[in-house]
């Protein structure tokens, strides 16, 4: 069967169509980078240009870069802070006619490595972080999601939130080599283990394709290994929430 899924970030809104019972794509990518407001009207309009791109008529999985819950925006995070309150599910649904799934983007993530990917056989208490404009995160204990595991709002320094000093975007914004910027990956990697105690981190996110280049930085006990769906977790991992149960 396949399910489109979308992915919104801070920088890009993807989709593609993909197989749910395999989790592969079965078309590339197409992405269309996020509006500057990033207001809701103007994303949803970027998300009804992405079904029309593929001419989809199905059901819709989407990722969604901020705390969702049963669909509703709960948090502006990196987005336009008339988010709050918004029922996403509803808006996307109204904008394009189609039924919309929409959950938490790390949540989608780490759903995909999860089923399909680097923790397909992992027990116990398993931490995705997803590593892009923020720092996103997913749960699972056993397998089962713990939904809206929020890690990367916790107040570090002079920072409102430890992702605007250690997410990709700091390492591109300050122009950080891998290795100054790993430093920074293990400070925050340290509280995590310090405040949850998981027994596997996953490293997903674009950047997860260079793990070979910061691993070493990483000193923190607990097993970090990197996503192996890489930057595409989050489109399949959206297309498979809603795949009809």
């Amino acid at each position: 069967m396949e399910v489109l899924g979308i992915d919104i970030g801070g920088s890009g809104i993807k989709g593609a169509l993909v197989n749910v019972k395999t989790g592969e794509k079965v078309t590339d990518r197409f992405r269309i980078p996020t509006p500057k407001s990033r207001k809701p009207e103007a994303m949803a309009a970027v998300v009804l240009e992405i079904v029309k791109h593929f001419n989809y008529k199905g059901a819709v999985g989407c990722g969604f870069p901020t705390l969702i819950k049963n669909g509703v925006c709960k948090s502006a995070g990196n987005l336009n802070k008339k988010w709050v309150d918004v029922d996403v599910n509803k808006l996307f649904s109204d904008t394009t006619g189609l039924a919309f799934t929409v959950i938490n983007d790390a949540d989608a993530a780490g759903s995909a490595e999860m089923k399909y990917g680097a923790g397909k056989s992992l027990n116990g208490f398993v931490v995705m972080i997803t590593i892009g404009t923020g720092l996103g995160s997913g749960a699972f204990l056993d397998g089962k999601l713990i939904p809206n595991f929020e890690l990367g709002q916790i107040p570090y320094k002079k920072y409102s939130k430890i992702e605007l000093w250690a997410a990709d975007s700091a390492r591109k914004k300050e122009d950080l080599s891998f290795k100054k910027w790993g430093k920074r990956l293990n400070t925050y990697l340290e509280y995590v283990e310090l405040l949850v105690a998981p027994d596997t981190i996953i490293i997903g996110g674009g950047v997860s394709k260079d793990f070979d280049e910061f691993k070493k930085y990483i000193k923190i006990r607990t097993p970090v290994i990197p996503a192996t769906l890489l930057n595409h977790a989050g489109i399949i991992g959206a297309a498979s929430a809603a795949e009809p149960k």
